[in-house]
């Protein structure tokens, strides 16, 4: 099927004039002035805002929580919410329980969703050590699983956590370097970081003290502090990749990042359908909320309000993901990439989502 869409002010994430893009079989084939393609479907968008469909690196996509007893469990997510927030890549990840929430079932959660039209993979493993896998075995589940990138969200420097020791840690990232390099993907850890006092120095001992590359370690949570966020800073000064949970609050963080050129190494998530629960100083929960995916792109939004760079802050939800999480054909326009764009208004609502080449959304303006 062949799909024309003209008159796009088109953003790669870089801003690159007025063009018309071709997809075809759900990839990119042509952006280029004043396309005439015969026997194509052509949508005129009228000056609309063309940018790459989001990349959401962090999502409980089979539901979280549970902090509270059975009835603080979170419901799974939908994949019209997905859609609503311009998500075309979804990551799917476990949480505190994984005793009454499995591999499996997030397995079969991403199959679904790839299936409903967007594309999806998953971390193998939670909060805890050892790791739950599907396979037995990190570096299994990376090499025989097709939807396992990488391993997460593992807990540390929080009261939820194992307390994993740091030579826990030391073997979950080798295993999963190996795993990624076998299988030719990201074989990333994703960390779960808490308020604990040690937050990631377990990471930099392992980035200065091993063989093991820094870009395999991916903590996020990171602007839980202003304290854990300068030395997440640092991080990514050494080369890591830093994930900051979409809120209200994160536009401070978005621009300390970029004055400090560290832009390019943060990620932005929603920690979607996770549980946003609070504790006394006794550790004892007194609330807990709901994590939703609009804030995704809600944070971009703001942060534009605030006179950041739109282009800056949208890497952080397209281009950055896709190069952390070693997705070739994601994150950007351009030709041969895949058909997933999201269009704009002037004001920056969604108007539609296109995924693989297929319509999801469209809201008539």
């Amino acid at each position: 099927m062949l799909t024309l869409l003209k008159n796009l002010k088109v953003f790669t994430p870089y801003y690159i004039g007025k063009k018309d893009i071709l997809i075809a079989n759900g990839k990119i084939e042509l952006i280029e002035e004043n396309l005439v393609v015969p026997f194509s479907k052509v949508l005129d968008l009228n000056g609309k805002i063309a940018v790459p469909g989001f990349i959401d690196a962090h999502v409980h996509i089979i539901g979280g929580g549970g902090e509270g007893g059975f009835q603080t469990r979170t419901p799974e997510i939908t994949i019209e919410e997905l859609v609503d927030s311009g998500i075309t890549t979804v990551i799917g990840c476990l949480g505190t329980d994984d005793v009454t929430r499995s591999m499996e079932d997030l397995y079969a959660k991403s199959k679904q969703l790839e299936e409903l039209g967007i594309t999806s993979f998953i971390y193998t493993g939670s909060y805890s050590v050892p790791v739950k896998t599907i396979t037995g075995d990190i570096k299994k589940d990376l090499v025989l699983i097709d939807k396992v990138i990488g391993v997460g969200e593992i807990a540390i420097s929080d009261h939820r956590s194992s307390q994993p020791t740091l030579e826990e840690i030391k073997r979950i990232v080798a295993q999963a370097r190996v795993g990624g390099l076998i299988s030719n993907k990201a074989g990333v850890v994703n960390f779960h970081v808490g308020n604990g006092k040690n937050g990631i120095d377990y990471l930099f001992e392992i980035a200065e003290n091993t063989e093991i590359p820094i870009y395999h370690m991916y903590p996020t949570h990171v602007g839980r502090s202003k304290e854990l966020f300068h030395r997440a800073i640092e991080f990514a000064k050494k080369g890591g990749f830093i994930d900051l949970t979409a809120s209200e609050s994160v536009v401070d963080y978005l621009e300390i990042a970029i004055n400090e050129g560290v832009i390019d190494n943060l990620t932005m998530t929603s920690d979607g359908h996770g549980s946003l629960p609070k504790f006394d100083e006794n550790g004892r929960l007194i609330k807990l909320d709901v994590a939703s995916t609009t804030v995704l792109f809600e944070s971009v939004k703001k942060a534009v309000e605030r006179d950041l760079n739109f282009e800056e802050v949208l890497k952080t939800i397209t281009i950055n993901p896709a190069k952390v999480l070693k997705l070739k054909s994601k994150g950007r326009i351009e030709k041969e990439t895949d058909g997933d764009i999201v269009v704009l208004d002037g004001n920056l609502n969604i108007e539609k989502v296109i995924a693989r080449g297929k319509l999801l959304k469209e809201v008539q303006s």
